[in-house]
């Protein structure tokens, strides 16, 4: 059976000419090019993968030389942190912010005070209008009456026996984030003042 099959294919040869089998060979030799050249492209290629900085690379970058970061807090329309040019005031930093709502105590700032890097500008609120002291007098207590601590400026609650710029400023910060007092005791919940603080205070003071 295999004998009459290799007749068949040498008679076969043998009736074609020297062009057909060149033919042929080409044929072949580009068939087999073109399945080598598809598994070539079908191979995965390596991926470049570039890093580039992602927010948290970019927050923790310096500030431009030149310029201080503030952040401004409080009574003023558009709270938030800003960059001013070194030398800014107090003030700068607040009309940046769009500047004081109605009714912010700026007396309890000083505004010509020249800013540095990372400081906070917190603007407090005025004390209800008409608050009267517990003796009927000022709210400055400069006659002798009391100090409200819900109305009292900075430069007032310096007056106090005890209490510097740094404590006085602090009353203030806590009136702004806790609202007015409703009793004197209350100034015991602010940094700085205990019992034997406002043991000296609490005949000075009322709300």
């Amino acid at each position: 059976m295999e004998e009459p099959l290799r007749e068949r294919l040498a008679d076969w040869i043998a009736a074609l000419g020297r062009r057909q089998l060149i033919a042929l060979a080409v044929v072949a030799l580009a068939t087999v090019g073109g399945a080598v050249l598809w598994y070539v492209r079908a191979l995965p290629r390596p991926v470049e993968v570039i890093a580039e900085p992602g927010p948290s690379a970019l927050a923790r970058a310096s500030p431009s030389p030149g310029v201080v970061v503030i952040h401004v807090a409080g009574w003023v329309r558009r709270p938030g942190v800003y960059e001013l040019p070194v030398g800014s005031r107090v003030i700068d930093a607040i009309e940046r912010a769009g500047g004081p709502r109605e009714g912010a105590d700026l007396s309890a700032l000083n505004l010509a005070a020249v800013l540095s890097d990372a400081q906070q500008v917190l603007v407090p609120k005025r004390g209800p209008p008409g608050s009267e002291t517990g003796s009927g007098g000022g709210a400055g207590g400069s006659d002798g009456g009391l100090i409200n601590l819900n109305t009292a400026t900075l430069a007032q609650l310096e007056t106090l026996p005890g209490i510097g710029p740094v404590l006085a400023q602090k009353i203030l910060d806590y009136r702004t984030e806790h609202g007015s007092f409703t009793r004197i005791e209350d100034l015991m919940n602010v940094s700085g003042i205990g019992e034997a603080r406002f043991a000296e205070l609490k005949d000075e003071v009322t709300v």
